[in-house]
């Protein structure tokens, strides 16, 4: 796995980040986790909105702040993946299911650890923001994020029907 750093989405990803969501739909995947509703905007209006809600007086009134990074590989400065870290958790949505973090990994780059350097890396950004522990939540079914959040430290809290009626797990992240 090649390193990767975490960069906040400027008007310069349009093309790379346009790349990365088309590549989700290649696979027939419609939903991209973590990107703050990035499978359902046009990439300027998404930058608008995911640069609002990055601060508090901008936020949309019906979310909480959040961060949201592309992961870039950097020996080619690919978008490998997409990781949103929400402040708090003042929202019935992500106190019941969402969490403070949601990511995702494009499909051909998947199986290659960078998952792991993500949340880890959004670990250590969430440090910053003052939060001592983190919540995420997945599909029962979705092993590689089941592996992923218990290599990040991940304690399985609970597990429930989602909003679909598939289990989903949650999971807390001690902070050292």
């Amino acid at each position: 796995m090649e390193q990767i750093k975490l960069q906040l989405p400027k008007t310069y990803h349009k093309e790379a980040a346009e790349d990365y969501k088309n590549e989700f739909f290649k696979y027939n995947e419609y939903v991209i986790n973590g990107s703050a509703l990035f499978d359902q905007m046009k990439y300027d209006q998404w930058l608008v909105n995911t640069t609002n809600n990055s601060k508090e007086s901008t936020v949309r009134a019906d979310w909480v702040v959040a961060s949201t990074f592309f992961a870039v590989r950097q020996c080619d400065n690919k978008i490998i993946g997409m990781i949103d870290i929400r402040h708090t958790l003042n929202n019935d949505f992500l106190m019941q299911y969402g969490g403070h973090i949601g990511y995702s990994v494009r499909p051909s780059e998947r199986k290659k650890g960078y998952a792991t350097a993500m949340v880890r890396l959004g670990l250590n950004y969430a440090k910053t923001l003052g939060l001592n522990k983190v919540m995420l939540g997945c599909y029962a079914d979705n092993v590689p994020s089941i592996q992923t959040i218990k290599k990040c430290g991940g304690i399985l809290t609970e597990i429930k029907p989602y909003l679909d009626g598939k289990t989903i797990h949650i999971y807390w992240i001690y902070l050292q």
